[in-house]
């Protein structure tokens, strides 16, 4: 007879257990599918800073795995014709960055991407975030033109 109680407790634990299961933790805010290909981000304008430390230098990869567009937060003049943009990424043993760039007669827009190196997918890999430093070659010199981050 003393089974019939333990029974039902087990019951209920269970019933309120895939009832939370059910309803979730949400902040009950609607969610939905998400596109990131629909979804456009306004380009931002990074600091320009000469004396900004470099970070750990990194050579474009565009072998790199998974690639999203990071921001970059700082850049400085490496040389007329090519800038150096400052950015956070993972560790460098496993993550590499490349850049795309799109230039005006008003304008340069750089977007930086990060994603996995191929001969590192599906190794570990430490979760450490590293500033990097990029050199990006530009068509023509910065002159007097803006410099955008697209991210």
């Amino acid at each position: 007879m003393d089974r019939a109680p333990s029974a039902r407790i087990a019951a209920v634990v269970t019933a309120f257990a895939l009832a939370a299961a059910a309803g979730g933790c949400g902040s009950g805010e609607e969610s939905g599918p998400t596109s990131s290909a629909a979804t456009t981000t306004p380009a931002s304008t990074p600091s320009r800073d000469p004396e900004a430390a470099a970070g750990r230098m990194f050579t474009a990869d565009t072998t790199i795995v998974g690639a999203r567009p990071i921001p970059f937060t700082t850049w400085t003049l490496a040389a007329p014709d090519r800038v150096a943009v400052g950015f956070q990424t993972g560790s460098p043993e496993c993550y590499g960055v490349d850049a795309r760039v799109t230039e005006s007669d008003k304008a340069v827009t750089i977007e930086i991407r990060s994603g996995t190196k191929a001969n590192a997918v599906g190794r570990m890999c430490t979760m450490v975030a590293v500033f990097g430093t990029l050199e990006v070659p530009l068509k023509a010199p910065l002159g007097d033109r803006m410099l955008l981050s697209a991210t």
